[in-house]
């Protein structure tokens, strides 16, 4: 009696181990499994006289975003050495610039005056970033700064992804405005400025 219960339990169990496709027997939409595909350098019969799938790029094809010129506006550099001055016409619209990027990727760790008093540092006291307004950092050339941008040095990151190169250009333009500023003396300012107007 429990052989006769147990054993259809059994086959029905066993049914569910079948290695047959169970594919339904009309395909209404085509799966992508039979669509139309071909393998990398696969000879291709009936489509190109080559017989091949892959197409060869036009000549001097460079891929999007990928091609920079080697110039002292993409690298910093000017026959091998760190250009000394910024490429780029100092403008007040280059300075408005260089602060809004400076405060969204720089102000984190350096602060808004660059001193490396930022939230990060103050979260983690291990972090310690320079302080742009020290006289190490003022005697960099701009190249080299931008330099640091680009590729980091030491517990600096990268951030040639983020900031693009127009934009570093304006940054250091505005660092170096935040250092003249840390650095300057009352009798440097214009005639007829007062104390008020300074802040």
């Amino acid at each position: 009696m429990k052989l006769r219960i147990i054993l259809p339990g059994l086959l029905i169990l066993l049914a569910g181990c079948s290695s047959v496709q169970r594919d339904t027997p009309l395909q209404v939409w085509d799966d992508m499994k039979h669509q139309q595909k071909f393998k990398a350098q696969a000879p291709v019969v009936g489509i190109f006289a080559d017989g091949r799938s892959n197409r060869m790029p036009p000549e001097d094809t460079v891929a999007r975003d990928k091609f920079r010129d080697d110039s002292a506006l993409n690298t910093g550099l000017e026959n091998g050495m760190y250009v000394g001055k910024n490429p780029v016409p100092i403008t007040l619209a280059l300075l408005q610039q260089g602060q809004t990027k400076f405060n969204i990727y720089c102000s984190p760790c350096h602060d808004q005056t660059g001193m490396g008093r930022g939230i990060v540092p103050a979260r983690v006291p291990i972090w310690q970033p320079s302080n742009l307004t020290d006289d190490r950092v003022v005697e960099f050339a701009d190249g080299d700064i931008f330099d640091v941008i680009t590729n980091g040095r030491r517990t600096m990151p990268s951030y040639r992804f983020q900031v693009v190169t127009a934009d570093r250009w304006a940054i250091i333009a505005y660092v170096r405005a935040l250092q003249r500023a840390a650095h300057s003396k009352p009798d440097e300012a214009p005639p007829g400025t007062t104390i008020a107007a300074l802040k």
